[in-house]
C-alpha cells in the first residue's frame, strides 16, 4: 500500500469513527498533496509525499511558536495534536549521532573544505534526511562541521 493510499484509507476510517481532529488533519494533508500533484502534473512518489507532509508539520510547528508567543495555548495544543497525527506517516526521525554520521559522510563524499561548499553538502544530504530531520538542524550541523574543518585546515597551514 502506498503512502497516498494509506492516507486515503485512514481518512475514510476517521470519517467513519467521527474523529474530527484526525479527519480534518488528513483532509488538509491530502489537499496539500493534491495541490503538489497538480503542480507536478503527475502522481507523487512516496518520497515526494513525505516532503509534503514534512512541510505540513513544519508549518504547524511555526504556528505553535506563534500561538505560544501570543498566549493562545489552546490553539498551540490543537496544532501539536495535528503534528502528532501527521508524524504517524513520516519515517522514523534520525538520532543526533546518526545525523552527525550522515553529515560527515556527505562532507567526505563532496570533498567540501569550507563554508563555501555548504550548498554541495546540503544538496547531497537533503534528499537523505527529508522527513527524518529538521532542515535547520541539518544545516546548522553542516555549518558547524565545515567551520571546524576550515579552522583545522588553517591551523595546519600555519604549522
Amino acid at each position: 500500500m502506498t503512502l497516498a493510499e494509506r492516507l486515503q484509507a485512514d481518512l475514510r476510517s476517521a470519517m467513519r469513527d467521527r474523529d474530527e481532529l484526525r479527519r480534518e488533519t488528513l483532509r488538509m494533508a491530502t489537499a496539500a498533496a493534491y495541490s503538489a500533484e497538480k503542480q507536478a502534473r503527475r502522481p507523487l512518489s512516496d518520497d515526494e509525499l513525505v516532503g509534503v507532509l514534512s512541510r505540513e508539520v513544519k508549518t504547524r510547528r511555526e504556528s505553535v511558536e506563534a500561538y505560544r508567543r501570543a498566549g493562545r495555548e489552546e490553539l498551540a495544543g490543537k496544532e501539536e495534536r495535528e503534528i502528532a497525527v501527521l508524524k504517524q506517516y513520516l519515517p522514523e526521525p534520525l538520532g543526533e549521532d546518526e545525523l552527525r554520521t550522515m553529515v560527515h559522510a556527505a562532507i567526505d563524499e563532496t570533498g567540501a573544505l569550507s563554508a563555501r561548499d555548504m550548498g554541495k553538502v546540503m544538496a547531497v544530504l537533503s534528499p537523505r534526511t527529508r522527513g527524518r530531520a529538521d532542515g535547520k538542524q541539518v544545516s546548522a550541523l553542516v555549518a558547524r562541521e565545515l567551520a571546524q574543518r576550515d579552522l583545522a585546515a588553517h591551523e595546519h597551514e600555519r604549522a
